[in-house]
């Protein structure tokens, strides 16, 4: 399937937040892309801030629009409230756990090892970047994808990261999902409630 793979830093400069990871031209450039980024800004109407959340939203998770929608109507259906539901769904895809534990240092490089088939869950070696954890599972890095220097090196630089849902044996190579993550504990900058609305329409 499709991802956007244009320039990262402009993506980042269309929310002012480091949507795709940090970079430093967003703290030189804090303003929009394109020649009207500088101009007196508009008044921005309630369906094109919904819309603008829910844009963010794929981006920092990697989802395009059937997939996401898809997600949506998943956690609508589910019981408790959808905003929220929505997010657990979307910390509990394999492609961001990985991403999480610290074994790739982004979601895309997430995303290629699982589709290399480095990643396994629960022993079982899964290339879906998609497929939905449960708690208690555990995702490990494939014996012989150990000496990846792109997977010692991710460790190495966010072993420091901590989440409460997530348990982490560094000798072993092996995490572990202790539970969905509550609302309060996902970090993301993201106001689930202007997408429901927008789905709501």
């Amino acid at each position: 399937m499709a991802r956007y793979t244009g320039p990262k830093v402009r993506i980042s400069r269309r929310f002012n937040e480091p949507v795709m990871g940090e970079n430093k031209a967003l703290q030189k450039k804090n303003y929009p892309p394109g020649m009207h980024g500088k101009t007196k800004k508009r008044k921005v109407s309630e369906y094109a801030t919904q819309l603008a959340e829910k844009q963010k939203a794929k981006y920092i998770y990697g989802l395009l629009e059937r997939q996401f929608a898809k997600m949506f109507d998943k956690a609508s259906r589910k019981k408790g409230v959808t905003g929220e539901v929505l997010l657990q769904l979307l910390e509990a895809r394999l492609d961001n756990t990985v991403y999480r534990l610290g074994i790739a240092p982004t979601r895309r490089a997430a995303r290629q090892l699982v589709i290399h088939k480095h990643v396994t869950v629960n022993g079982e070696i899964v290339n879906i970047p998609s497929f939905s954890l449960k708690s208690g599972d555990e995702i490990g890095v494939r014996e012989r994808s150990k000496s990846l220097e792109t997977i010692s090196n991710s460790l190495s630089v966010q072993s420091a990261k901590k989440y409460a849902w997530l348990e982490w044996n560094n000798s072993e190579m092996i995490g572990k999902l202790l539970h969905i993550p509550l609302r309060s504990d996902i970090p993301e900058n993201i106001n689930e409630q202007l997408i429901v609305e927008l789905y709501s329409k």
